[in-house]
């Protein structure tokens, strides 16, 4: 018969050892994370490679709101320069 010490001791290893491996894990992804999140942090300005948003590439210019009530036209979405241009390129 099998000494209840013995398990005992083995089951309190096996639940440190789990223990141990997730603490690792864990740390290990969180340290991942946190360094690939430093690399988000750039600076930035018109030549950087990370756009924030549009005044990152407007270099100091000012915005040039249309009125609410301006005319814009008809927008044909299937008629756009590029799928124009799509069209009539001869096929190879």
């Amino acid at each position: 018969m099998p000494d209840t010490n013995a398990i005992a001791d083995g089951a309190m290893l096996t639940l440190i050892g789990l223990a141990l491996s997730t603490g690792f894990l864990l740390a290990l992804f969180i340290g991942f994370l946190v360094i690939a999140g430093f690399t988000k942090l750039r600076k930035i300005g018109p030549k950087s490679l990370v756009v924030r948003n549009l005044v990152d590439r407007m270099e100091g210019e000012q915005f040039q709101y249309l009125k609410p009530d301006a005319v814009t036209g008809n927008t044909d979405q299937l008629r756009t320069p590029e799928l124009l241009e799509q069209q009539n390129k001869p096929s190879s």
